[in-house]
Parts: structure tokens; C-alpha cells; sequence
């Protein structure tokens, strides 16, 4: 059975700070976004290489701070206004109103990590090479099936688009854009986005790639392994 026909039961496993060896073993300690304090307003259901500079607020090993979890969300953190390169790339698909705005982290099918812009919109997903400006992929809202996180303190989020192939993403925001996009489908086509809250999860890196996320919690943050399946 094809990727695009088959029906998959997604775990979701997240870790806290990150270590990459041949395994792709990562250690993810600075879960600075928690989705613990708005359990009430998300649809939650449990389910049976080096790291350089700019990537530490993401994989770095620092303990969350509880006023995380209560800060205010501003949704534009990179002023998309100021930025022709992607306002172009919005009036060109004909978005106007931004939910979502701020630098990523992305896992490549390879297990590299790649520096993106997310964009979020009222019926979109856009992810942005900053480095060059091109639009790597666009993802319509009405596409995605589901969000998979850990039930740990960490960045971790994978969006699975059953459709095409899924994507694994760290962010300090995570909480915030898992809001953003349970909201986002409710408002637009009274959808009910289903969040899976799970320590192991798999993912299909590319059509033809499972790969399964495993997290455990270790002395000063969790540790995050990507097998490939």
C-alpha cells in the first residue's frame, strides 16, 4: 500500500536538549515552550552533528522556566512586513494575514538540521530558506491531519500531512504554534485539529522514509534519538 493511501497510527515522542551521533541521538533540555498550561483549550490524546551557536535556543540544556508557560504570544516575531522577500511570496499565493511568524529549526530526510523561516497563515504553512529566500514547501492548512508531541519538556513538533511527507521541527515557540494552528483550521472550516501527545512517534521523513522519534528524560533534560525505521 502506498504512503498516500495507507492509514498510519502516529506516536509522538519529544526529547529535551540535543546530541547528534550516527544514530542521530540528540539531547534537548531548553523546552521553553509547554503545552501543559492550555491542555484545556487543545484537542490532546496520548498515544499507546554538532549543534553550532544559533542553534542553541532550540536544542540547547537549560531547564524550562515556569513564566513560560503563561507569556503573552505576539505571532510575528521576525516583522514579515519589513521583509519584501516573504511578502512577495505571500501576495504571489494570495495570503494576506499572518498568524505565525519566526525562525525554525527543520530535520532533513538525511537527519540534518536546516535553518527555516515558518510562516503560518489563515490557510497556509510556509517554510522559507533565509539564506536565500526561496519558499521550500507550502502546505495547506486544510492538508495537515495532526500534530505529534512529547509528553516532555522540549521544541519538538511534527506536522503529519498524509498526503505528502511529513516534517520534523524544533522552535522555543512550539506551544504557540500548535495554537496557532488548532485555531487557525477551527475558524476556517470548524476542524478540530487532533494533537498526540506520546514518547516515541514515527514520522515519514520523505514518502518512502519512516523514520520513529524516540524521547526519554535524563538528568538535566531528555534525550532524543531518530531511527530510521
Amino acid at each position: 500500500m502506498s504512503r498516500f493511501q495507507s492509514q498510519r497510527r502516529v506516536q509522538i515522542d519529544d526529547a529535551q536538549p540535543t546530541r547528534y551521533d550516527d544514530d542521530e541521538t540528540l539531547e534537548n533540555v531548553d523546552g521553553d515552550d509547554d503545552y501543559q498550561g492550555r491542555q484545556g483549550s487543545l484537542r490532546l490524546r496520548p498515544s499507546d552533528s554538532d549543534v553550532t551557536e544559533d542553534q542553541e535556543p532550540f536544542m540547547g540544556v537549560k531547564v524550562r522556566r515556569k513564566a513560560s508557560r503563561y507569556r503573552d504570544y505576539v505571532g510575528d516575531y521576525i516583522d514579515v512586513p519589513s521583509r519584501p522577500h516573504l511578502t512577495k511570496i505571500l501576495d504571489k499565493q494570495g495570503d494576506k494575514k499572518v498568524l505565525f511568524a519566526d525562525r525554525v529549526l527543520k530535520f532533513t530526510g538525511s537527519g540534518k538540521m536546516k535553518r527555516r523561516i515558518l510562516l503560518i497563515t489563515d490557510f497556509a504553512i510556509y517554510i522559507v530558506d533565509p539564506d536565500t529566500a526561496a519558499l521550500k514547501r507550502r502546505i495547506a492548512l486544510a492538508a495537515l491531519e495532526k500534530l505529534c508531541l512529547s509528553e516532555l519538556s522540549d521544541n519538538f513538533f511534527a506536522l503529519i500531512i498524509p498526503t505528502e511527507y511529513d516534517i520534523l521541527m524544533a522552535s522555543t515557540r512550539k506551544t504557540e504554534i500548535v495554537t496557532v494552528l488548532v485555531e487557525a483550521l477551527k475558524s476556517t472550516s470548524e476542524y478540530e485539529l487532533e494533537v498526540v501527545l506520546s514518547n516515541s512517534f514515527e514520522y515519514h521523513a520523505a514518502a518512502d522514509l519512516v523514520k520513529e522519534v524516540q524521547f526519554d528524560e535524563v538528568e538535566g533534560g531528555v534525550k532524543t534519538r531518530i531511527l530510521r525505521k
